[in-house]
């Protein structure tokens, strides 16, 4: 009971610690990407935060399984390193003894990791894409950060502005370059605001200002000053479009709709607290080492046999995807394959720690020699 207690707390500790090293990895890469996004002009500098918390809500069901393992097999592995597994065996213990108190402290880790990976990985990824398709669908104007050239929604228009005026539709020192069926027209003036007709169409105001028309030099070229122009801005719908990635759509949704893309992305969500529960296992015959060598290769074949796990599992999900086998062939193999191995690397650490394998023979009789 004592040496229970003492475990879950070191492993407690050791995925602490495993964990706020690799959230802050996923985070900071995810902040230089979409803070890159924001300054490309693809999402709302102001939603930054959020679209920040979404994509890290999608990645906590990898971090977490890498997490547990991680710390199960640093755990054991500081026992083989400081002898006291040694002491373990020679008290009669087995390494199975590990299996209880390993599973106590993953079960939650388990269950967080199926809720992420079924309700809120889902959930986070709709919000992102609604967060997007939102700024996507505003006004042409609204987008237009200062200093840099904009495409207008229909694609027919190029704005620029030297200021903007916050969360409203008025810019300063506009520039506009508009392409229509009667040919390329430039308009530049002092400022514009977007205003909603009575019948709900929207016009770009724009002040003061001039407006080229055709190419210079011919016949046809016009210069027109103007006190107010009007033009119409591209109208988008305000209502989202349907889901269409199956990444976005709920579980409860998703086990209804019969398509290959949406059987691969229920295996893919059934796979994470399946892939979770065999990697806990897994670390503990893993976390061997000889406490003479000192060598942490176990833990660099570890992260292998991790990402090559997740690989396959993607593999899978691929394969049932493109149709090239059912989903009733491909959620299980893979897992019923990583557990036998688990088992055997199991039965090879009971063997090798047993009393009557050949190598502790050879030691033993050795001794007795000694001792004559």
């Amino acid at each position: 009971m004592i040496f229970q207690r003492a475990l879950r707390r070191e492993l407690l500790g050791s995925a602490g610690a495993t964990f706020t090293v690799l959230f802050t990895i996923i985070l900071t890469w995810t902040l230089i990407r979409i803070l890159g996004q924001a300054a490309g002009g693809k999402v709302a500098s102001g939603d930054v935060i959020a679209l920040i918390a979404f994509t890290s809500l999608n990645y906590l069901p990898l971090i977490l399984a890498l997490t547990s393992f991680i710390a199960v097999l640093l755990v054991v592995t500081r026992t083989y390193r400081e002898s006291e597994m040694v002491v373990w065996f020679a008290s009669g213990q087995s390494l199975t003894a590990w299996i209880r108190p390993v599973l106590t402290f993953g079960f939650p880790i388990i269950v967080v990791t199926a809720v992420l990976s079924f309700y809120a990985g889902p959930w986070a990824k709709l919000q992102y894409a609604e967060y997007v398709e939102r700024f996507t669908k505003r006004e042409d104007l609204q987008k237009v950060s200062p200093g840099q050239f904009k495409e207008s929604g229909s694609r027919n228009a190029i704005f620029f502005a030297e200021g903007a005026s916050g969360q409203t539709a008025s810019v300063q020192n506009v520039f506009v370059n508009q392409v229509d069926a009667r040919g390329t027209s430039v308009i530049v003036a002092k400022d514009a605001v977007v205003e909603t007709a009575d019948n709900g169409q929207r016009y770009l105001v724009m002040k003061n200002g001039r407006r080229y028309q055709g190419q210079p030099g011919q016949a046809d070229f016009q210069t027109m000053e103007f006190d107010t122009y009007r033009m119409q801005v591209a109208q988008q719908a305000t209502r989202l479009d349907p889901i269409q990635d199956v990444k976005a759509i709920p579980t409860a949704t998703l086990v209804k709709i019969p398509t290959n893309q949406a059987r691969s992305e229920l295996l893919w969500r059934i796979s994470a607290p399946i892939t979770c529960f065999v990697l806990l296992l897994l670390a503990i015959p893993l976390g061997f080492v000889n406490p003479r060598a000192g060598s942490s290769t176990n833990l660099i074949i570890a992260i292998l046999i991790f990402f090559t796990y997740y690989n396959m599992n993607e593999l899978f999900r691929k394969g049932v995807e493109q149709g090239r086998f059912s989903f009733t062939l491909g959620w299980w193999p893979l897992h019923l394959v990583a557990l036998l191995t688990v088992l055997a690397l199991f039965l090879w650490r009971l063997n090798v720690n047993s009393r009557w394998h050949p190598r502790a023979l050879f030691a033993s009789r050795k001794r007795g020699q000694g001792a004559a």
